[in-house]
């Protein structure tokens, strides 16, 4: 028998979205949003208040990178969550990471985190911004012969919504596209 539970707001597994931007001084702005999304093929849907300084970051220059969080990198990742750009002029400084600039795009890589996507803003809309991965650069250990990416070994972060926790995605099960052919 199922319990009725509260409403949270999302799905589990729900990615740790690492968004970077330049604030209008030139420092580096980063963001942990686990509201996202892939919307088509080259698509992201980012689900961000307009209260927040990347919201205003991206009004402007009309382009971020977008990273995923690791097991490596939780306590940056959720400092960037907890901390608003609004207050904290420059959050990236305290954590001693690096940033190198985008050669696609207006906005900066953060070099520790091992996956990232370089992204121009197509639109704002109701439910989110909506931008378009024009690069996808992987850390090249992580890479293998034939150019998949191993996300497992990259200890990619997940949160969980009804618990305010992060999970470590691992354990491949499946295939995805060949297991149903078994029935």
């Amino acid at each position: 028998m199922k319990k009725e539970l509260k409403i949270a707001p999302g799905i589990f597994p729900m990615p740790v979205l690492i968004i970077a931007t330049y604030n209008e001084d030139g420092t580096v702005n980063v963001m942990n949003a686990a509201w996202g999304m892939a919307q088509e093929m080259n698509q992201l849907k980012l689900c961000l208040s307009e209260t927040h300084k990347t919201f205003e970051n991206l009004k402007r220059t009309k382009a971020c990178t977008v990273a995923l969080g690791t097991k490596d990198l939780m306590v940056e990742s959720d400092y960037f969550g907890i901390t608003s750009g609004n207050t904290v002029k420059d959050k990236f400084a305290k954590t001693n990471l690096h940033a190198t600039k985008s050669s696609k795009v207006e906005a900066p890589i953060i070099e520790e985190y091992p996956i990232c996507m370089e992204c121009k803003v197509l639109g704002f809309e109701d439910d989110g911004t909506l931008v378009e991965v024009v690069g996808v650069s992987a850390e090249e250990q992580y890479v293998g012969a034939d150019g998949a990416i191993n996300l497992t070994d990259m200890g990619i972060l997940s949160f969980d919504p009804y618990n305010n926790q992060y999970y470590v995605v691992g354990e491949k099960v499946g295939k995805a596209f060949e297991e149903g052919r078994k029935l």
